[in-house]
């Protein structure tokens, strides 16, 4: 393959194009991939868009890829497997997932499991894999079915989409929050057991000690989202917190922390330990596989039809999940 097709952010000034490349044209690394799927993510948007988080020019975006080993200079990995990167520099510092061939560092591949198809990782992708990092947390924290009922934040999401079925398959009663008032079937599809408005679960007052009602939460959203779930866990309940979509700034006391015993736990997928890692996807593979990974959690584009799906992520337009063919 001379050349390829990629998505390149050429500088600060440039809108995203679709051009060709050449192998020379890639960054160093020992694992060229012949990329089959990427996945559109938030932090895309931002990157392709907004020009944030941006390590140098010219960039690839895409901080998700699935694809076959073209040639590897690292023993763990020969021509014809079939892997996964996510998260690192991918699509930020390191040209990402927006092309049909990318070349990663060896320590940043993921060999795909068994029980998972290309497709379906690339489904699940980083929003996948946070949300199971996030459901290991809570569980590893004390969360269980009988515990009482889980919040799940900007549900339509990428990664509340994927919490939400994840935790409905686990035995869980599901409650999910959402801005998007036509989605109640969507997510009650998805295993929702109710549907509750962006409102109902926003701090508006900066009361530190609410009714208790969530024996747990998953949180890609922040901001006053979070601060109501602070003041709203059950005793030795605890939230997940992986996103900023509603801010990054949070007001709190202790006094939820001291008197109640709760857990605010962070998720990080970016620089997540690979032994994590690994855990993370061989869970997604087994019980912690969505049962929706087709229909409608799943839109499907093609790299030209990119720029207008990272527009519409930005302004909150998309729900489920968006796959990238390359």
């Amino acid at each position: 393959m001379s050349t390829f097709k990629a998505m390149v952010v050429k500088d600060e000034q440039s809108q995203p194009e679709i051009t060709q490349l050449t192998m020379e044209d890639l960054p160093e690394g020992e694992v060229t991939i012949r990329v089959a799927y990427s996945s559109v993510n938030f932090k895309d948007g931002l990157v392709a868009l907004k020009k944030r988080m941006v390590g140098s020019y010219p960039m690839v975006p895409g901080i998700d890829l699935a694809g076959t080993v073209m040639e590897s200079a690292d023993g763990r990995y020969k021509a014809g497997d079939e892997v996964i990167v996510t998260s690192y520099a991918l699509g930020t510092g390191h040209f990402g997932g927006f092309s049909e061939v990318a070349r990663v560092p060896a320590d940043w591949v993921v060999p795909l499991p068994e029980g998972l198809t290309m497709r379906e990782s690339m489904v699940l992708g980083t929003a996948g894999f946070t949300a199971a990092l996030s459901v290991l947390r809570l569980e590893e924290n004390g969360l269980a079915p009988d515990k009482g009922p889980v919040l799940v934040a900007g549900a339509t999401g990428g990664v509340g989409s994927v919490a939400v079925n994840i935790l409905a398959n686990r035995g869980y009663e599901v409650t999910a929050s959402t801005g998007k008032h036509d989605e109640e079937a969507y997510l009650k599809e998805l295993g929702a057991s109710r549907v509750i408005r962006r409102n109902d679960v926003a701090d508006e007052d900066g009361t530190p000690v609410r009714e208790e009602q969530w024996a747990g939460a998953v949180d890609p959203v922040g901001g006053k989202t979070l601060q109501y779930i602070l003041s709203t866990l059950k005793y030795g309940g605890s939230v997940a917190t992986s996103g900023l979509t509603g801010g990054i700034e949070v007001q709190t006391t202790v006094l939820p922390f001291i008197s109640r015993n709760i857990n605010w736990l962070g998720i990080d997928s970016v620089q997540c330990p690979m032994e994590r890692r690994l855990e993370a996807w061989e869970r997604l593979s087994t019980d912690y596989k969505p049962t929706v990974l087709d229909g409608d959690l799943v839109n499907e584009v093609t790299l030209e039809q990119l720029p207008e799906v990272l527009g519409a992520i930005l302004q909150g337009k998309v729900r489920g999940r968006t796959l990238v063919k390359l």
